[in-house]
């Protein structure tokens, strides 16, 4: 039968994964050690260094439990060293994409006794709390202020006191949660425990952007709505000023480095992307605000000092930007091994594409080995070392830029080898332990998922997911069949490409062609990983075929092909996919009066610039989900990096908005959706889009408002609605109801 759209929102077709927490218990030459929820939400170590056994022990046996008369449910877990105490937390609410407030608790493996984490305090108000590495402290974040709670002497120090609306202390503001460190953490343990590095961000200067919201609050609270009010810069504006600030355990003083001033970034032209650890020092990675300058300063907490051990601008190379990293690997010194200084992988630019080199020592200016090179890209990488063997071992796109294999290279540069069957396609993930002894290896596609755990020094493997229950449901429908393919648009420009065929496809038949885009920089659409997505659901059940094009500015051909793009979004990503849906129409099997494209967030952006450019000489319908309209509109880091700032580049700016509207009623219909809550991508840029409609008598179009409802639409019940309303109108268009 046909993949329902129903069946697919309820996950009939989900993939196991088991994810794992990799555990370092501070036993030299001892690795393996895991944590991971069972399936009644009970934390589970075990230890993989006896991989046919997979010994384990259960350190929280309870999945909820009553405090003063309560219930609460434990939603998250964190072992400390030792595994004596386990950091809880319960009762989450969600704040931003990846922060949320919690109440804290701290659980006695032994005597099975629960006590807050703040003693005799009760609060769901804790926006972070981090074990230090030695097991013995916990650093919070309270109203915006930094703590500190001694575990054995039931204690608590505050460490910051003026934190407020306008200074964060240890977390992110709206703007770095989103675009820098994609998490809720912003404080770095030294490996020790003596010292706790952690950013304050001073948002005095930044906009605020307020966000009403009608239902999410209670009507007890009044009949108006909840305004909440979000610092948030968008391009051009003020930034939050950022400063990397240091706690000595020691004594409790807090201290700020002096940095060398001649050679560092200014506070409104500073963006600080990652902190690492290197021994006793600090490695802090900056970029101007525009991201084509990169300095590495280098922090000594001893002597409270540092400097720019390394710069690098890439404006006047290849036009490029630097991304947003958090791989930056520490290599210490081992004389028995042949390292006599301390060193750190880094990923740099070797002629036009992303990879691995070593620097060492740790102020070196340029690479004492190039570990990879070729027309490829290293992802994410090193995803592990292991300082024993000197193995370097990363995912790279060396077979194709649709496909994620695992390879290994040693820390001089010689045996460079695959460690996943590169025979066969395939995209994988990985998993590596403390100590890089043991991988997880998760075949994510194109097949049906599995998952293997790899001992590298033994030579075992063990399977620990097969999703055989998938595989067997997956036999009672139509999957359809994806083609993977590149095709030359024009020029020498090739693209990646991929076409999803109904199982039953039939070329003499004419299809009509849904056209799926995100389309962002450095983004990727067209790959090998396995999915039974909405896309899948209409080529099943609509009988349509649906295309995905990676045009120029996507990620992993190389830096020329992503930076085409800069200053001047929305262009050339347009204008490869009507040339694109141009060879399609011309294929016998697709009805060219029937061609569409749909995309969500960028991709709504790109599914709206795609139609005004193309001014329905190709595309006939569009579905635009919570969609940028424009870039002055957007956040400040994101923004800049692709865009420089509207100061420096108001023509770029003023071309990549939606602008000529009267070229969208070239297309028969298309839709717009958004949901008023988004504090992402704000309900701001299509209520400004609907303006020029109204100016411009553009009639040709459809709404859907989502109340309070964020970026991902989830906000009772909208998810289903959501993709309820993109089913049926894609129906209908394609059955002509939408007529000239």
């Amino acid at each position: 039968m046909p993949i329902q759209l129903d069946d697919l929102m309820r996950g009939e077709f989900g993939v196991l994964k088991s994810s794992i927490d990799w555990l370092d218990d501070g036993i030299e030459g001892h690795d393996g050690l895991y944590a991971e929820r069972d399936g009644s939400g009970k934390v589970v170590v075990g230890d993989y260094s006896r991989v046919t056994t997979t010994e384990t022990i259960t350190l929280v046996d309870i999945s909820e439990f009553e405090y003063d008369g309560e219930k609460h449910t434990i939603s998250m877990a964190w072992p400390g060293k030792g595994l004596e105490k386990v950091l809880l937390m319960t009762d989450p609410r969600k704040n931003w994409r990846h922060s949320y407030y919690g109440e804290y608790w701290i659980y006695d493996v032994s005597s099975k006794n629960i006590e807050p984490l703040v003693p005799n305090l009760l609060t769901t108000d804790v926006r972070l709390a981090a074990w230090s590495p030695m097991g013995d402290v916990i650093a919070f974040v309270l109203e915006n202020n930094l703590y500190i709670r001694n575990v054995s002497q039931q204690s608590v120090s505050q460490i910051t006191t003026d934190g407020d609306k306008n200074t964060f202390y240890g977390i992110p503001d709206w703007v770095y949660e989103e675009e820098v460190f994609s998490g809720n953490s912003a404080v770095w343990w030294s490996a020790n425990g003596k010292y706790l590095a952690f950013l304050r961000s001073n948002d005095s200067s930044v906009p605020e952007y307020s966000i009403p919201y009608f239902e999410r609050f209670p009507i007890e609270n009044g009949s108006y709505p909840e305004m909440v009010d979000i610092k948030y810069p968008k391009a051009g504006y003020d930034n939050p000023i950022v400063e990397l600030m240091f706690l000595d355990l020691t004594s409790y003083e807090v201290f700020l480095p002096k940095i060398d001033d001649l050679r560092n970034l200014k506070d409104n032209d500073r963006l600080i992307t990652e902190v690492v650890w290197t021994g006793a020092k600090v490695m802090v990675r900056q970029t101007n605000r525009e991201s084509d300058l990169l300095k590495i300063v280098l922090i000594d907490p001893l002597h409270r000092n540092g400097s720019v051990v390394r710069e690098e601008d890439v404006s006047g190379k290849d036009g490029g930007w630097f991304e947003v990293t958090h791989d930056t690997t520490y290599i210490p010194a081992n004389k028995s091994y042949g390292r006599q200084e301390d060193g750190y992988i880094d990923t740099v630019i070797i002629d036009g594409y992303n990879h691995l080199a070593y620097f060492s020592p740790l102020d070196a200016t340029s690479p004492k080995q190039i570990l990879t090179s070729g027309s490829w890209e290293v992802v994410d990488a090193p995803s592990a070392v292991d300082l024993t063997t000197g193995t370097v071992y990363f995912l790279a796109t060396r077979k194709d830029p649709t496909e994620r294999h695992l390879y290994a290279v040693q820390l001089d540069g010689t045996n460079f080898r695959s460690i996943s069957n590169t025979n066969e396609a395939g995209y994988y993930g990985v998993s590596f332990s403390t100590g890089a002894g043991y991988l997880l290896l998760s075949y994510n596609g194109p097949n049906v998922p599995y998952q293997t755990l790899l001992s590298l020094r033994e030579g075992t493997e063990v399977t620990i997911q097969e999703n055989a229950k998938l595989a067997a449901r997956l036999e009672n429908y139509k999957v359809p069949e994806t083609v993977w393919e590149q095709i030359t648009v024009e020029g020498d420009v090739v693209v990646n490409t991929l076409e999803i065929r109904p199982q039953d496809f039939n070329p003499d038949k004419k299809y009509p062609v849904l056209f799926h885009i995100y389309g962002g920089p450095g983004s990727q659409t067209v790959d090998k990983r396995f999915t039974i997505s909405f896309e899948a659901h209409v080529a099943s059940a609509l009988d349509a075929i649906v295309v995905s094009v990676d045009g120029r500015g996507t990620g992993f051909m190389g830096r020329k092909f992503r930076a085409v793009v800069r200053d001047q979004l929305g262009y050339w990503e347009a204008r490869d996919q009507i040339l694109a849906a141009q060879q399609w129409s011309k294929r016998s099997y697709v009805d060219p009066s029937r061609i569409a494209i749909w995309g969500w967030s960028y991709g709504g952006y790109m599914t709206l610039k795609t139609l005004e450019q193309d001014g329905g000489k190709t595309f006939s319908y569009g579905m635009a989900v919570a969609p940028v309209t424009d870039w002055r509109f957007y956040d400040s880091i994101y923004t800049e990096r692709y865009m420089h700032t509207p100061q420096h580049n108001a023509d770029g700016y003023d071309g990549s908005a939606i602008k000529n509207v009267t070229a969208l009623m070239g297309a028969k219909r298309f839709l717009v959706m958004h949901g008023t809550g988004d504090d992402n991508v704000h309900f701001q840029n299509t209520l400004a889009l609907i303006d020029k409609f109204d100016l411009q008598q553009v009639e040709n179009y459809d709404m859907y408002v989502f109340p309070d409802s964020d970026h991902s639409i989830f906000f009772h019940n909208a998810n289903k609605v959501v993709y309820d309303r993109l089913d049926r109108w894609i129906e209908l268009a394609f059955a002509g109801v939408y007529g000239e």
